[in-house]
């Protein structure tokens, strides 16, 4: 066999090959470099083979050892307990990444407020403080606000969508069908995310909040590619549900709800909350006491009011008949005849408290801060007589 590989290698000119046989092929018979045997014993190859791999797994797994107790990481068992009380959400509205973030951020830093998990609410700020060993405080509870209200029987829509029924697809087809380029498209996708199945769509097209499961989380609000969610204050409960800045002319052609600036509310409100800016009333919350004066007097309902069950006013026995709330009520809701019992009409009354105060017999009860209202009333037709 030597012969013939030679004579191929000289054929085919791969002397190199040739050179090499007698590394390729064992050398046998005479002058052979290998003597050939008819058993191996591996035994001994295989216990060395373990021996070594044996060695090899132990330098390892001390070099592992040592490395994890020099490299440790202590964590601080508060952080597991504080992790507990929170509401896994993952929202990012606490301002860190993730729960767990947050959850080593209260506990190592003593400048965190454990209040910061809005979604777990007051319990479980008061949780966390109390793992902590922090001041919790009030935590104000903050809610979802749709700052539209034209659905699909109140606005008009340019063409008919019937892609994948989710808003961010919607708003790829020439900023969605809805005709108000600044409203709701209404095909449920902040419902979709939010995860504590606190909206849902109506039957408008538009989502309804449920005040109980929202937990501010903010998820909604990110969500929407039209912006028209806002987390606000639960107090804040008086707000403009609109956001479009066309000219109140170009906003009727699109919406029977939309804000069309013709500015009542700002010469109603005693605060001085509301403000036309860019063709659109904005309420400043800072300012609002909640009195609902805007709402009562808008004319296309553009102001909403949240708080469900205002107190109204309900006039008593003590009426003489004075007529002085009937000349004070800002929405017309009392009225009655001279020197006899007044009456007031509960579906017009926004329970402002303006005829509470003014009555000089006090035969009207049932308003809602009255004395606030009042003064700040006072106080802005003084600065506007001086100013005349």
């Amino acid at each position: 066999m030597h012969e013939i590989i030679k004579l191929i290698a000289d054929v085919l000119g791969m002397l190199p090959l040739a050179d090499m046989s007698h590394f390729l092929l064992p050398q046998v018979g005479v002058g052979g470099g290998v003597e050939a045997k008819e058993h191996v014993d591996i035994v001994p190859l295989i216990k060395f083979t373990l021996i070594f791999l044996a060695g090899i797994g132990t330098v390892f797994g001390l070099g592992l050892a040592f490395a994890a107790k020099k490299f440790a990481v202590r964590i601080d068992p508060r952080v597991e307990q504080v992790k507990d009380c929170l509401a896994h959400a993952h929202c990012g509205a606490c301002g860190y990444a993730g729960c767990e973030q947050y959850a080593e951020a209260v506990v190592n830093d003593p400048d965190v407020s454990p209040t910061l998990c809005i979604p777990a609410g007051s319990k479980g700020a008061e949780a966390v403080a109390l793992i902590t060993g922090k001041q919790a405080g009030a935590v104000e509870p903050f809610f979802s606000r749709i700052m539209c209200q034209g659905g699909a029987g109140k606005s008009a829509r340019r063409f008919r969508y019937e892609g994948v029924q989710d808003c961010r697809a919607a708003v790829l087809a020439g900023g969605g069908d809805k005709s108000c380029i600044y409203g709701c498209l209404g095909y449920g996708t902040c419902a979709r995310a939010c995860p504590f199945d606190a909206l849902h769509m109506g039957g408008d097209h538009l989502p309804v909040v449920d005040v109980a499961k929202c937990t501010g989380c903010r998820k909604c609000e990110a969500a929407c590619p039209k912006k028209v969610i806002e987390v606000l204050p639960a107090y804040k409960a008086v707000v403009v549900a609109c956001h479009s800045k066309d000219k109140g002319g170009e906003v009727r052609k699109h919406c029977q709800v939309g804000c069309i600036a013709c500015g009542k509310c700002v010469k109603v409100c005693p605060f001085d909350a509301p403000k036309i800016e860019n063709n659109l009333s904005r309420i400043d919350l800072d300012k609002c006491r909640v009195c609902g004066l805007c709402a009562g007097v808008c004319p296309t309902r553009a102001i909403v009011d949240f708080i469900p069950a205002r107190p109204r006013a309900v006039v008593t026995d003590k009426c003489i008949g004075c007529q002085i709330c009937t000349k004070v009520c800002p929405v017309n809701a009392a009225a009655g005849e001279a020197k006899k019992k007044h009456a007031i009409d509960p579906a017009k009354c926004i329970g402002c408290g303006i005829c509470t105060a003014k009555c000089p017999v006090q035969a009207i009860e049932g308003t809602f801060n009255t004395a606030e209202v009042l003064e700040a009333a006072a106080k802005k037709k003084k600065s506007v007589t001086a100013a005349a």
